[in-house]
């Protein structure tokens, strides 16, 4: 007589069938962390984000608030953009661009730009020998940097203005029929003062064109202010610039800009790019519209915004993010809307709500 309690043989065939497979019978949570890991970044972005951390924290040490043109900076830097900052003065334009800088094992020069200065002043000049009767030397000016600021780029006059055309768009200048490479990461950041208009010149669309972003700086909050008199206070009022420390080589942001480049883009994203920059060519509010360069400018920033949280893909968040600085100083009202008080801004946040977002 069979016992009971003994198990038959299709149980002991189901049993010894399981032990000996249990990958076939995998847990709930082993099922989750496959699936997680089919989602795992396929770059790896995480020094990437480290060093945008410690940009930040460096930054920190001096800077209250101002997280926007902090972080429009750093995207400026990672796609490999020129930054034109505005803002009324001692709302910390410069000292920003000077600690971002500071912040880089790199080279840095400051330009400030006046109404008597010349093309030559920036570009240099060569050396001609009275004796050989030729030009023997070719003495480079301050553009010769990797990290450029331009302090109050709108007091220069337009033939100044002019003499940064080529070496911003192609990172080279030619002088007396000699082309000269810039040197590897360059950068310019520029800044200007909305309000004072005495003495100052606008700069052109062909210029303008060719910054990446135009960061609008506003002035802090109370909470913001208050933290800046403490700060200022226990320090003295001692800004001690060696104390920032160099958080990132010419080679890593050379290396981090390539890794931007590898960022993917769905095809419906890459429409969403053309449609808002194709909106601006035919809005009945806009006098001139922004050209293929913004398209390109909005596409690589939405890639460097998207590194910089750690994603390997682009988001239409990522491009709305980034949309309004890089249009806004490419857009031009006609003369009806800008006497109505009608801003760029409203327009780019009309037409990012009429344009459908990819799903």
């Amino acid at each position: 007589m069979e016992d009971q309690n003994t198990p038959s043989s299709e149980h002991l065939d189901e049993t010894n069938h399981s032990e000996t497979n249990p990958s076939e019978a995998s847990t709930p949570n082993e099922a989750t962390e496959n699936t997680s890991e089919d989602f795992k970044s396929r770059l790896d972005l995480q020094p990437l984000q480290d060093s945008v951390a410690d940009i930040k924290r460096e930054i920190g040490k001096f800077i209250v608030g101002q997280n926007e043109m902090i972080e429009l900076l750093i995207i400026s830097i990672l796609t490999n953009g020129h930054s034109l900052i505005e803002g009324v003065p001692g709302v910390a334009k410069t000292i920003t661009a000077k600690l971002i800088a500071k912040t880089m094992d790199v080279d840095f020069s400051r330009i400030q730009f006046t109404p008597d200065l010349m093309p030559s002043d920036i570009l240099g000049t060569s050396i001609f020998n009275v004796k050989t009767n030729e030009f023997v030397e070719y003495k480079k000016g301050p553009i010769f940097s990797n990290i450029v600021l331009i302090d109050e780029i709108n007091r220069a006059p337009a033939k100044t203005q002019a003499a940064l055309f080529e070496v911003m768009a192609e990172r080279q200048i030619t002088m007396d029929g000699t082309r000269y490479e810039m040197e590897l990461p360059f950068l310019v950041f520029a800044t200007q003062n909305p309000i004072e208009q005495e003495g100052t010149y606008r700069l052109p669309e062909a210029q303008l064109d060719r910054f990446l972003f135009k960061i609008e700086v506003d002035y802090p909050s109370l909470e913001d202010e208050v933290q800046i008199l403490v700060d200022n206070h226990n320090r003295q009022d001692d800004m001690d610039f060696n104390t920032i420390d160099s958080v990132l080589s010419a080679d890593a942001i050379k290396k981090y800009q390539h890794l931007i480049k590898q960022i993917v883009v769905e095809d419906n994203l890459l429409n969403y790019i053309a449609s808002i920059v194709n909106n601006t060519r035919t809005n009945a509010n806009l006098y001139l519209g922004a050209s293929p360069r913004a398209s390109i400018a909005i596409l690589n920033a939405a890639k460097a915004n998207a590194a910089i949280n750690g994603r390997d893909f682009v988001t239409p968040d990522d491009i709305k993010r980034c949309t309004k600085a890089i249009l806004k100083h490419r857009l031009v009202l006609t003369p009806e809307r800008e006497m109505e008080a009608f801003t760029v801004d409203k327009v780019v946040d009309q037409i990012l709500e009429t344009i459908e977002i990819p799903r």
